[in-house]
């Protein structure tokens, strides 16, 4: 199976070679104001040892589509349709209980703030040794030893001594390392870090980030890293999905998102991004106007409010919406501009270096 095809939503039947496959996912949730569209029509792929960038404004819908595989909706308001597909098992219509099983154990998440994820009255340790006996027919002691063995593995000094202290006593850095500790603990195959990086400064960042790609390659796990810093991707990702309006916009490998951008949104994000390796003449150039409300997605392509480039196609974007289309093998794009136009529109950008 390929991004191409899992972009396009026209799989048919089980999937084949993919470990992760999600297939149109819808996510909604009903209130008193109206329907939230929180995640319309999302589709990708994964392999095991591969890495995948989920990036977006806020409020675009990457949160949940990552809560949504981890079925973590489940048992809540919102209404869930489409397929998710994890090493053959499809999530969606499973049971509760048996995804309840697979979290933690076969996938699992590094949550953006682990001074709220981590609970404040247990010890950093006695939290993973939860974690692990969760899903493992371990004594407490057995369970220590192997939470010391992964904190030690994630950096953390003086393991064994560490373990017995509480969130408040780590430092940001810290935490996140011992978060990263409780999601591996039980060698899951797929990681879902949703921005991992945040409100860390950049030396620490750079370890997390280092630590992440050490610890896939020993545990030849798929990672999902959802995050606005583009470095972050640049560095760490295989494949990029540029969300907008809970929809994938763009998609394809690092390389095609960030030499060869085929959206105008995803120009507007990397033209956003302070650049070190030239003098700077001007100002960065933020994308004008604000994302939309869920509750009210503006009809046709969403983003066609703050688009300078809106019905350039000969196609009214404010009345149809476009579909993902292939413009080379492995690159998706929903764009309502011919392939040509869009190329020679970004001749003038700023091109991002990886």
């Amino acid at each position: 199976m390929t991004a191409i095809d899992a972009q396009a939503g026209n799989i048919q039947g089980p999937p084949v070679t993919s470990f992760l496959a999600v297939r149109d996912l819808h996510v909604t949730f009903p209130t008193e104001d109206g329907l939230v569209r929180s995640v319309d029509g999302v589709s990708f792929s994964l392999e095991k040892g591969k890495t995948l960038g989920i990036v977006g404004e806020s409020g675009c819908g990457k949160s949940v589509t990552a809560q949504a595989v981890l079925g973590l909706h489940k048992g809540t308001r919102a209404e869930i349709s489409g397929e998710i597909w994890l090493d053959g098992t499809e999530l969606v219509a499973a049971d509760a209980e048996d995804v309840r099983k697979l979290r933690g154990n076969k996938m699992s998440m590094i949550f953006q703030d682990p001074l709220s994820a981590l609970h404040p009255f247990f010890s950093i340790g006695s939290q993973i040794v939860e974690a692990y006996r969760i899903h493992h027919d371990a004594s407490k002691k057995q369970a220590w030893v192997r939470a010391v063995e992964m904190l030690d593995r994630v950096g953390i000094p003086n393991p064994s001594e560490r373990a017995r202290d509480y969130p408040h006593q780590f430092s940001g850095g810290m935490r996140q390392r011992a978060m990263i500790a409780m999601a591996l603990v039980n060698d899951p195959q797929l990681l879902i870090a949703d921005e991992p990086t945040t409100a860390l400064d950049v030396t620490v960042q750079a370890q997390i980030i280092d630590l992440m790609s050490d610890l896939q390659k020993e545990f030849g796990s798929a990672i999902i890293i959802i995050t606005h810093d583009l470095g972050v991707v640049a560095e760490i990702a295989d494949d990029v999905m540029v969300m907008y309006a809970g929809r994938g916009v763009e998609y394809g490998g690092a390389p095609d998102v960030f030499y060869s951008p085929e959206h105008p949104y995803t120009w507007g994000l990397l033209s956003s991004v302070t650049r070190l390796d030239r003098v700077r003449e001007d100002r960065l150039r933020p994308i004008p106007g604000t994302p939309p409300s869920l509750l009210n997605v503006p009809r046709g392509c969403a983003f066609n409010p703050r688009c300078t480039y809106r019905n350039t196609g000969g196609i009214p974007c404010q009345v149809e919406r476009p579909n993902l289309v292939a413009t080379t093998p492995g690159h998706t794009v929903a764009c309502h501009m011919p392939a040509e136009d869009r190329r020679a529109a970004f001749i003038g950008d700023i091109k991002p270096t990886l």
